[in-house]
């Protein structure tokens, strides 16, 4: 890394050089984002972890571009074409784009027509070309001493020095940087139809004849043609103005129009643009255009993964687990408040009256002995109807003061089959392993999701088409960043939630789990350096973010850093108190003066954190969990009509939109124009994933199996927003299918009177939410 990168980034991120200096320092010395974000505020300067992912990101794609540029230095170097002024060039690019044009002059090439050209000695009248000299002799005179060996004749010789000509224009940096810039610019995507596949390709029948400005097609509607041509149904391609491209390259390359060569040196720039350039330039375009589409829904797909893993939780309840089915019964499990297992079964409450009579006696009788306080049902197949026949049997006095509570389900049948569920549950089958699934996430949704693919969730959009290496590497951020903003229970956690802790992993997880199997529960932190391989790095990173709910210190419980307690201890000592003593006593904590207790390792930033947490210890960040409270009479499809009213979940936010639960096995989808009571061009700016929400039904399309929403319709307006309500042709344009790519506006936008949102638009969502477990059961 050179020096001059602090300064650098510091610049680009507005911060000050030290504080990316010392960040970057932690960074290289081992020290995760967490760990860095909670306990090192005064190295950092008080930097959240927006920022110090921003300084990481960029770090690493500077380390990366100074390993290449290295390489490319070397590379020409022991060419003997290395100049100062190229050099210069090399060493102060930013760009990995920018380097590789630089170096593709010298980069070893497959052999063409220039390097043939080359072979046959006709370099020296490309100089003359490219010279642009006035006076020159006449064609004749200047390519007869050419005409030699394979060169046929004075043509062939000047076709061959156009082709040298036509090469060296091509790798021009400035011209391919210039020609990429014009492309996005003003260029257009177009898409259409392979021959023959007018059936099979039908789900992409909206991009059969399309075009569209390539600066402004959405991430969705880049991603659905490239899909459609993955898939071998559409040609997709760049349209670019060939002339105006060609005028360009004349601007950056021809010095005088006047000079003798100058009608060859414009025969090569043509021949260059059309055979070379346009083909690499549309290449080029059409990458960086993907990269951008797919950083934009990465960030949705992170954006709604964080709100999902932080889901209020319900906490450690005695739960009664229902994984609901028809034909093969509801699978029953029952956990105590550790998550554990304590009993399965399976019951068949819609089928026949002895078989629901048994049903109900067996439950009866689990929520009695295992003194019950959560039925949690999924909300799959036969969700609503187990929620039905649950809530009766509460009415009727029969199951205590349990609640009856709706789980969402989605990834389920993916946890349920994997190594993870093996692992934990090596006796039980895979129906016993989902119950228990869907137990355990209504307790603590972070703690049990954390063990499924975030792909197999459903809160993504087109994640099977993004780059994976850097959507996993997103969502692996976003799971370690919730994680640890949360806390884990040293005692209880999973080998799969352990390795997400800030320097843990996955074998130091696996490390904890044994120890506690073989020595029993931990008492204090401190015993976590009894664990094989847990060395001091992983024990300053880790401990904070580990809790010990009945230890001997109370501050084991705590986001207090084992290398603070000594502070702390003073804290207590100046009061009059013992440790335990202060420990969520507000009214003491206040008393602190925290002037007294700053140090060479502990500002004010630190010290504010730990009396924070003196106050409140062990504070969750998440939410109260609170129920949605779907509407009991509204189970199927068939109950929805259009102006009800209905209680809901956000279950998907995407770049057109939000889905929402509404208790019958299909989300709706709210427009981003019926989202809010003002112009949204951001659905994340107002709804987010697992939020409550109240929608009016717009329409119900019975056979196509969609619901279309609105937010803003059942909401009265925010009478101190000042702003008109605004409407964009965006914001008219509504969903098709959730199953099949998107239909885009075409032609001018329909009238602001519109009275349907949902069904004018066409596009919206197919690229909404994925299909999800309720689709994928065991049943």
């Amino acid at each position: 890394m050179r020096p001059a990168h602090a300064s650098l980034i510091a610049a680009e991120l507005q911060l000050r050089t030290e504080q990316v200096e010392r960040t970057m320092a932690l960074f290289a010395e081992g020290a995760t984002l967490p760990f860095v974000a909670r306990y090192r505020k005064e190295v950092t300067g008080n930097l959240d972890e927006v920022q110090l992912g921003a300084i990481q990101e960029r770090t690493a794609y500077l380390t990366e571009l100074d390993a290449r540029r290295d390489t490319v230095l070397k590379e020409i170097d022991s060419q003997g074409k290395l100049t100062p002024e190229l050099r210069k060039k090399i060493e102060t690019t930013l760009s990995k784009t920018e380097l590789e044009d630089l170096y593709l002059p010298y980069k070893p090439k497959r052999r063409t027509r220039a390097t043939i050209a080359r072979d046959r000695g006709l370099q020296p009248l490309a100089d003359r070309i490219l010279a642009q000299a006035k006076g020159e002799p006449s064609r004749a005179e200047l390519g007869a001493p050419f005409v030699v060996g394979e060169v046929a004749d004075l043509e062939a010789a000047f076709a061959g020095a156009r082709d040298i000509v036509a090469e060296t224009v091509a790798d021009l940096a400035p011209v391919r940087a210039a020609l990429r810039t014009q492309a996005v610019a003003s260029g257009t995507i177009s898409s259409s139809l392979l021959s023959g596949k007018e059936v099979e390709g039908a789900k992409f029948k909206d991009y059969f004849d399309w075009k569209e400005p390539a600066a402004s097609v959405p991430s969705h509607r880049l991603l659905a043609m490239r899909r459609g041509e993955k898939e071998g149904f559409l040609r997709v391609g760049l349209v670019v103005d060939g002339a105006a491209a060609i005028d360009l390259i004349r601007h950056q390359v021809v010095t005088d129009p006047a000079a003798s060569l100058a009608g060859e040196l414009t025969a090569a720039i043509v021949d260059g643009y059309e055979r070379l350039l346009a083909p690499s330039i549309e290449i080029d375009v059409r990458l960086q255009m993907k990269e951008k589409a797919d950083i934009e829904a990465i960030s949705v797909f992170a954006e709604n993964l964080r709100n999902l893993l932080l889901s209020p939780p319900l906490g450690g309840k005695r739960v009664l687990a229902v994984d609901p089915g028809y034909r093969t019964g509801c699978k029953v499990a029952v956990i105590d408040e550790k998550g554990d297992l304590q009993e399965h079964t399976v019951i068949f409450p819609s089928q026949s009256e002895r078989k629901v009579g048994e049903a109900e006696t067996e439950l009866v009788a689990l929520c009695k002995k295992f003194r019950i306080e959560a039925l949690a049902v999924g909300n799959g197949t036969a969700g609503r109807e187990t929620e039905t026949f649950l809530r009766r049997l509460i009415k009727e006095g029969k199951l205590g003061d349990a609640k009856v509570i709706l789980v969402n389900e989605a990834g389920a049948s993916v946890y349920s089959a994997s190594e993870v569920a093996r692992e934990e549950f090596p006796n039980e089958d895979i129906t016993v392993r989902g119950a228990v699934s869907i137990g355990r996430r209504l307790q603590d949704p972070l703690a049990e999701l954390v063990k499924i693919d975030p792909k197999s969730i459903g809160v993504g959009q087109y994640q099977h088409d993004v780059h994976q290496p850097t959507l996993k590497k997103a969502l692996d951020g976003v799971v370690e960043s919730c994680v640890n903003r949360v806390g884990v229970d040293l005692n209880t956690a999973s080998v799969r939630l352990l390795s997400y802790v800030a320097g843990v992993g996955e074998t130091l997880a696996k490390n904890i789990v044994t120890y506690r199997a073989e020595h029993g529960a931990f008492k204090s932190r401190s015993q976590l350096r009894e664990v094989p391989r847990f060395g001091p790095k992983a024990f300053e990173q880790s401990a904070g973010f580990l809790r010990i709910g009945d230890g001997g210190n109370p501050l084991d419980n705590s986001s207090v850093h084992p290398e603070s307690y000594d502070v702390v201890e003073r804290m207590a000592r100046d009061l009059g108190v013992e440790v335990a003593g202060l420990v969520g006593r507000g009214e003491l904590a206040k008393k602190i003066e925290l002037g007294k207790y700053v140090d060479e390792r502990r500002g004010l930033p630190t010290l504010k954190d730990i009396v924070a947490e003196l106050e409140k210890p062990g504070r969750d960040p998440r939410a109260e969990f609170e129920e949605v409270g779907f509407n009991p009479d509204v189970t199927e499809l068939e109950h929805v009509e259009e102006g009800m009213v209905l209680a809901g979940v956000i279950t998907n936010v995407t770049q057109f939109g939000a889905f929402v639960d509404i208790g019958v096995h299909q989300d709706g989808l709210v427009h981003v124009s019926e989202l809010a009571h003002r112009f949204v061009k951001d659905p994340a700016e107002v709804a987010k994933v697992g939020e409550r929400v109240k929608v009016r039904v717009l329409k119900v399309d019975r056979e196509r199996k969609r619901i279309g929403l609105s937010i803003k319709q059942a909401t009265a307006p925010d009478p101190t927003a000042a702003r008109p309500q605004l409407r964009d042709e965006t914001a008219r344009q509504q969903p098709q299918s959730r199953n099949q790519p998107g239909r885009p506006q075409k032609s001018a936008p329909p009238p602001a009177a519109s009275k349907e949102p949902f069904f004018k638009n066409p596009f919206a969502a197919a690229f909404g939410k994925p299909d999800s477990s309720k689709q994928d059961k065991r049943k």
